[in-house]
């Protein structure tokens, strides 16, 4: 079974089915989190029409996420937003505006107001998460050292409103289950994946993922993060990212050592 297709992906989602999981978006997770939940979040950096095939094949077998889009033309598409918003899942913010604008925090607020009023112009909207930027020396998320998105009606951000201690965070950063190592921020903490360890899983592959569901191994709350361009199947794009992520890998390793 290759990984990252989107066969792989249809079999993922019904083993995690199979073991009783509730699909919830983060919305919904931090104001009803039931006891049995996988936080379904999709990082939409780029090809925004992945995110689409992605929302149609969850919402086929009922299921809802959340899909944070950036203010980049990479990744907004008005229509696609509007109809995986149409489908029934949750519509974030992917922001990014102090790495854009290089520390100035006030012009990165002013900026974030803009264009979070402008993305709730094409849906509801009220979580954000922060996109790595790993060139950036910047990290978006000490926006909020000066302002409290808060004020915004904004329910939540998960890197500063999840306590990943008590919650799984699998993310295919990297496009790789264990890409901690070669990220440059999407990192938390490690409790749940130390303590999967000590049960004789390693996650590295989505095939890890679907061997610890079937092993009754996984914790009652998971956050599984999706990066849909790295799901593909025709196999000239899936190939095409594999590559070119086996390169950005290598580029975030050196990144990594310089600000060590």
């Amino acid at each position: 079974m290759a990984d990252f297709t989107l066969n792989t992906y249809i079999q993922l989602l019904q083993t995690l089915m199979e073991q009783d999981f509730s699909f919830q978006t983060f919305g919904d997770y931090l104001t009803q989190p039931a006891k049995r939940s996988i936080v379904l979040r999709h990082d939409v950096d780029k090809r925004p029409q992945n995110s689409l095939e992605l929302a149609k094949i969850e919402s086929e077998f009922g299921l809802k996420g959340t899909y944070n889009f950036r203010a980049r033309p990479c990744s907004w598409d008005e229509a696609i937003i509007k109809e995986i918003s149409n489908l029934g899942h949750e519509i974030g913010y992917h922001y990014e505006e102090l790495c854009t604008y290089k520390g100035d925090r006030e012009k990165a607020f002013e900026a974030f107001q803009r264009n979070l009023e402008k993305l709730r112009q094409l849906a509801p909207v009220s979580t954000i998460c922060m996109h790595g930027s790993p060139r950036s020396k910047h990290d978006s998320r000490d926006l909020w050292k000066s302002f409290d998105y808060k004020e915004l009606d904004l329910m939540g951000e998960p890197y500063l409103d999840m306590d990943f201690s008590r919650v799984l965070y699998l993310s295919d950063t990297g496009r790789r289950w264990d890409g901690q190592r070669v990220s440059v921020r999407d990192k938390v903490d490690q409790t749940q994946t130390q303590l999967l360890q000590q049960k004789g899983n390693l996650i590295h592959s989505t095939r890890d993922i679907i061997k610890a569901a079937n092993e009754k191994a996984l914790p009652d709350t998971l956050m599984l993060t999706i990066h849909p361009q790295r799901w593909h199947n025709n196999k000239v794009l899936w190939l095409s990212e594999l590559i070119s992520q086996n390169l950005k890998n290598e580029v975030k390793r050196v990144l990594n050592l310089k600000r060590q």
